[in-house]
């Protein structure tokens, strides 16, 4: 972690913030909007007015943020953004070596990104900072966010100016050019009478006047006519009561010009005694301006700033505005094809073009292509997040219409177009939910669609389906099957079974992989393929993966100890491991916990894994191979990447995936496969196995193309540990159940 900078103005920095008024004790509810607008605005959870003081930050304003988190300046992001001009932007804090070991990174808040820009004094010195922040990583905030974070910091900095004058109010008055002469912020003062004593040229210039226009004259002469009663009796009020608490005071007035043209203006007072007098500030502002900035946040609010649809939040709106009449309509959530690829491929500049330019086709068709259809009024098309969209389509009643509908959109997006100069054919799946006929309000309707979505991607690209009821049972099914899941982590029905690994030349036990297995209950033993991908893709994984690692270890010690002391270990890493803990601290504890060398463990990874956190994993493996534990790649060649990562991994054997070795004997390219995999594991002086050994045959022809270590139904299934050391001869007593 790399602490903040201390800026060569500190002192004068921190007087500043002084001046305002500003510490830890105090809150300033006049930039909670301010905050929450920003959240909104940017679809982020959390965002924070955060003030740097010399060894600490505090917040003036924040939302979405954990109670108790790290104060000290030296964790702060937001000292690191005062340090420059500009909007501070951290795409992923995991990948920035200034924050990748934050506690505010690694602890309860989870800080993935971070995007923030300096709060200045009117004299220019920084004293904190408007900050949006999200546990998900983001790598598309772009200059257009960092202009609109901008305008809100500008909000923001008017209202600490405000909070200044006010503070001042409190505190011995000094002159009036001292306090406000030079402000940008409107200001003038008047006596009991109500006339003007002093005005700066900010106040003067926003009514029309030359400063020495205004000494004298009534301040309700700046106000229109029907606003100046209400004004002159609070006035007299707080004259004869010596203080302005408990009046009604408007703080929002029609303003009067010299001109006689009228404008809304923002109207603050204070009073003070002064040689037992009353006196009077008032704090303008010209209102016009920020209302229509105000209106344009409302309007970014609703609208996705990548492609200008209209954002998630606002296609609720409108679904349930639809649904309240009530009328028929169809949700269709359409996701584009391969996206994810050809963003890894052709970068995320030419990826928000395709989403561009998808957006436009959508857009088109739903101004045009619906209403031409004779459809009701009011489609709407909208981007609910990365590559997935979604159309509302009033007016749609029965299945056969939706079905062509859904089509005609994936038609509209079917199509060969340049993007930067590259020609790309782009395709999209589309999953369609009908109101009322599958559901009758709009988080119910939309996520009727979405499993239909999902329908369609698994039957492959360019396809659509109609929401079914038993998409529905099956979504039940899976919550139930994740809650099943939770119970075996708990009560501990999961084992271990372990497939020897062997040495082709003299049929020796080399080693053995560790395969998770499900005691269920009820349904018995249950291979990997009947929960794993459940298991994979949801919260237990990095648990489960731990008690892996532990269990195999601990049964790899116990047999080296008694008959197999140079037994090699293979485990199987999920990649939630990469994202949980730190996986190279937990691999040295565990082996120095069971007393066993690096050299005996192999952690395999598959090429899923490897590409989902290039970064990430790449790192992590890199430290595990320097700490000597041996690293193996799973199904190698099934996948389009595998050649590429075997020059920038630190792979230390292949594993030869079994559909290759099973169709050596009758498929001459499977052989070749087979034969070119070995050569290149020799080629980068790497180690080889193959997997699903099972005829006599298929281990001669593997022994001819000098394939040393190999596993299969033709040695051994995978077997419990009890029948393993029987099967090995490995001690006369059994390691114990762990969990």
């Amino acid at each position: 972690m790399k602490c903040p900078p201390i800026l060569n103005a500190e002192s004068e920095r921190l007087e500043a913030l002084a001046d305002h008024g500003l510490h830890s004790k105090k809150t300033l509810p006049s930039l909670d909007p301010v905050v929450r607008i920003a959240a909104r605005m940017f679809g982020m959870p959390m965002a924070a007015v955060n003030m740097i003081g010399d060894d600490h930050v505090f917040f003036a304003a924040s939302t979405g943020l954990n109670a108790g988190v790290d104060m000290s300046r030296d964790v702060s992001f937001c000292a690191h953004a005062i340090a420059q001009t500009g909007v501070m932007v951290v795409p992923d804090t995991l990948e920035d070596l200034r924050f990748h070991d934050n506690p505010l990174v690694t602890g309860s808040n989870g800080v993935r990104f971070y995007a923030g820009v300096p709060l200045f004094s009117p004299d220019g010195h920084p004293m904190g900072a408007l900050c949006v922040l999200d546990t998900q990583p983001h790598r598309d905030f772009t200059s257009d966010d960092q202009e609109r974070l901008h305008e809100l910091a500008r909000m923001a900095s008017d209202r600490l100016e405000l909070h200044r004058i006010e503070i001042y109010s409190e505190r011995t008055r000094p002159s009036f050019e001292e306090y406000a002469g030079s402000s940008a912020s409107p200001v003038a003062w008047f006596d009991d009478q109500g006339s003007i004593i002093a005005i700066n040229t900010a106040a003067a210039l926003l009514h029309g006047y030359h400063p020495s226009e205004c000494i004298g004259r009534p301040l309700e002469s700046l106000l229109s006519i029907q606003e100046r009663l209400r004004l002159r009796e609070g006035m007299e009020r707080a004259t004869q009561m010596g203080s302005l608490e408990g009046i009604d005071i408007p703080t929002e007035v029609r303003g009067l010009r010299k001109d006689g043209t009228e404008f809304l203006l923002g109207l603050s007072l204070f009073c003070w005694r002064h040689q037992g007098h009353l006196r009077f500030e008032s704090v303008l502002k010209d209102l016009t301006v920020q209302r229509h900035e105000e209106a344009e946040l409302r309007r970014l609010a609703n609208i996705d700033a990548l492609t200008g649809l209209a954002n998630r939040a606002c296609f609720y709106r409108r679904i349930q505005e639809v649904l309240l009449v009530p009328s028929p309509a169809a949700a269709l959530i359409v996701d584009l094809d391969g996206f994810t690829d050809l963003n890894d491929t052709l970068g995320p500049v030419i990826a928000d073009a395709v989403l561009q330019k998808v957006a436009q086709l959508l857009a088109t068709f739903a101004g045009h292509e619906l209403h031409q259809a004779h459809l009701s009024q009011g489609p709407m098309a909208a981007r609910l997040g990365g590559d997935e969209f979604a159309l509302l389509c009033p007016g749609v009643e029965s299945l056969e219409a939706a079905h062509l509908l859904a089509q005609r959109v994936l038609d509209c997006i079917q199509q060969a177009t340049t993007v930067e100069e590259h020609e790309l054919h782009l395709s999209a799946c589309c999953g369609v939910a009908l109101a009322p006929l599958h559901a009758h309000e709009a988080l119910e309707l939309v996520g009727n669609a979405d499993l239909a979505l999902h329908e369609a991607k698994r039957n492959g690209r360019g396809h659509s389906f109609i929401f079914v009821q038993a998409l529905r049972m099956q979504a039940v099914a899976r919550h139930l099957y994740g809650i099943e899941l939770h119970r075996a982590v708990d009560q501990g029905e999961f084992v271990l079974f372990y497939q020897p690994q062997v040495n082709l030349r003299d049929g020796s036990l080399a080693g053995a992989e560790a395969l998770i297995r499900w005691q269920h209950p009820q349904r018995g033993l249950l291979a990997p393929a009947a929960f794993l991908p459940a298991l994979e893709e949801g919260p237990l994984a990095a648990r489960v993966g731990a008690w892996v690692l532990d269990e195999a270890c601990a049964q790899a010690a116990f047999w080296r100890r008694n008959g197999a002391p140079m037994l090699r270990m293979g485990i199987n890493l999920f990649s939630a491991q990469f994202r949980v803990n730190d996986l190279v601290k937990d691999v040295s504890e565990t082996l120095m916990r069971h007393g066993l060398p690096p050299s005996a463990l192999e952690l395999e990874v598959t090429e899923n894994v490897v590409l989902d956190q290039d970064a990430v994993v790449l790192d992590t493996l890199r430290r595990l191979r320097n700490l000597g534990v041996g690293l193996s790649f799973d199904d190698f060649g099934t996948g389009y990447a595998s050649l590429s990562l075997l020059t920038s991994y630190p792979i230390t054997r292949i594993k030869i995936d079994r559909a290759f070795v099973q169709g050596m004997l009758t498929s001459k390219r499977e052989a070749s496969v087979v034969r070119a995999i070995l050569d290149m594991a020799r080629s980068f002086d790497l180690e080889a196995i193959a997997e699903g050994i099972e005829t006599e045959a298929q281990l001669e022809s593997l022994r001819r193309e000098h394939c040393n270590e190999g596993q299969g139904y033709l040695f051994a299934k995978p077997m419990s540990a009890a029948d393993f050391e029987v099967a090995y001869g490995l001690g006369l007593t059994r390691l114990a159940t762990r969990r």
